[in-house]
């Protein structure tokens, strides 16, 4: 093993390692949300995310980004395939130690690969186009101010570097591999030596481009095979710090999607129950036992931070693609309001990460004295909301803001009596009357004594 493999193995494991270190994170602070059962209906749940992950089936809603979001999303996991072997190579000291088992096949394959690497190229400079030139509204709301629309760059420039790094390297590698053995052989070239025959379809366009000493041409190849491999292994560690993590967040974020109506919302039991013996005429309301010593207190209603939330809430949280079409289909938003679904989502994972962060820090039991509430999201944006849906059915990988503006909603209400006057008078009125109307139940029929 010569020092440049002693040199990958150690990047690959520390990049392995520092990844698996940090998705343990983002696990450990999604679980911090309170336990909800999502395990009904398997069959419906793999059809969902079938459908809208891996088909992209919500993406497709707005053509033009969602056919070239498919050629990013699609080419760049498939040109990945050969990162195995980019790895095995990297680690023994081979060179495309595939391409004598597969022959022909393996000529497709990369053939294959290019021509999505080029996709992939149309896309990112199309993704950049209504970015920067058409400026599209909905990138330039107030929440993506700063280091969204810098990670939203980044990762469309990462990828340009990463496909021009593979096109050249296979460019300058197709040239070698067709170069006769012993010339090969005395430039101390042999590893370049191959039965392929012909040169990589996609990348022929680069040949003329590069010189034809062979040995600068295998410098050449060197170089991008290394900025690709470690291009790829930096991405990889970027993802859990960038909108990105939804490329693996999206998948268990659809199985997990809520299978129920939209529009219909969570009772809390111990609510429910109170208001079933309050509308019981004959109910006994001193029938249910007493609490038994020692039981748990009862928890909180609603949400004022992260840990009050479901860990499903804390997963779209981290889910979200910022890609705005939840912001931009709210109604609320369209007339001015504060309110932005996106930015909901976006609170709530800044909050997740800061809570995170605390408890690296300074232990589980960590309170900084901060909340979501009013810290992140004020109540002027939860009052806001419609309660339309609209965010719900725009989202492309089925984020449910809406759950969480409920939540929060509830506990302003229940917890710190903080309603708005308007419904303040209307649960007067139900206390009061059985009803939201300001007329006593004795006199609701009177409208029908001047009729016929």
């Amino acid at each position: 093993m010569g020092i440049s493999n002693i040199i990958f193995v150690v990047i690959f494991i520390a990049a392995v390692v520092f990844f698996a270190k940090n998705v343990g994170k983002i696990r450990r602070n999604i679980l911090l949300g309170r336990d909800e059962d999502r395990s009904d209906n398997p069959g419906e749940r793999w059809k969902t995310m079938a459908r809208v992950a891996l088909g992209q089936s919500k993406m497709t809603v707005r053509p033009i980004a969602g056919i070239m979001h498919i050629f990013v999303y699609v080419g760049f996991v498939i040109i990945n395939i050969e990162v195995l072997e980019i790895i095995i190579d990297g680690i023994f000291g081979t060179h495309r130690i595939f391409s004598s088992a597969l022959g022909d096949f393996y000529y497709f394959l990369i053939n294959f690969f290019e021509i999505l690497a080029l996709l992939v190229v149309l896309g990112v400079v199309v993704f950049l186009l209504r970015r920067l030139v058409m400026r599209i509204q909905r990138f330039y709301k107030p929440e993506m101010k700063g280091w969204p629309t810098t990670d939203a760059l980044n990762i469309l420039w990462i990828e340009l570097v990463l496909m021009a790094a593979f096109l050249t390297m296979n460019a300058a590698d197709s040239v070698l591999l067709q170069a006769p053995a012993d010339q090969l052989a005395s430039l101390g070239l042999e590893k370049y030596t191959s039965d392929l025959q012909g040169g990589f379809v996609a990348s022929q366009f680069l040949t003329g481009m590069l010189p034809q000493d062979l040995t600068t041409l295998a410098a050449i190849e060197r170089t991008a095979w290394w900025l690709h491999i470690v291009g790829i292994l930096a991405f990889l560690n970027y993802l859990p710090y960038s909108k990105h993590f939804h490329i693996i967040l999206a998948f268990p974020n659809t199985y997990y999607s809520d299978l129920e109506e939209q529009g219909k919302f969570t009772n809390d039991d111990k609510v429910k129950k109170e208001v079933e013996l309050m509308m019981d005429p004959n109910a006994d309301p001193f029938a249910a036992p007493a609490p038994e010593e020692g039981a748990e207190e009862p928890g909180t209603f609603g949400a004022k931070d992260v840990q009050d939330l479901t860990w499903k809430n804390l997963m779209d949280a981290y889910s979200c693609t910022e890609c705005g079409r939840c912001t931009s289909e709210c109604p609320a938003n369209q007339t001015g309001k504060l309110l932005s679904p996106r930015k909901i989502m976006m609170d709530t994972r800044d909050r997740l990460v800061e809570v995170g962060k605390g408890i690296d820090k300074n232990g589980k039991d960590h309170k900084d004295g901060k909340a979501l509430l009013n810290d992140y999201i004020t109540p002027e944006e939860l009052w806001a909301c419609t309660t339309c849906n609209a965010c719900v059915e725009a989202c492309p990988v089925n984020i449910n803001p809406l759950s969480i503006i409920m939540e929060m909603r509830r506990y302003l209400i229940m917890e710190e009596s903080a309603a708005p006057s308007e419904l303040a008078g209307m649960f007067t009125n139900v206390e009061n009357n059985g009803a939201p109307w300001q007329f006593a139940q004795a006199d609701r029929l009177k409208w029908a004594e001047e009729t016929d």
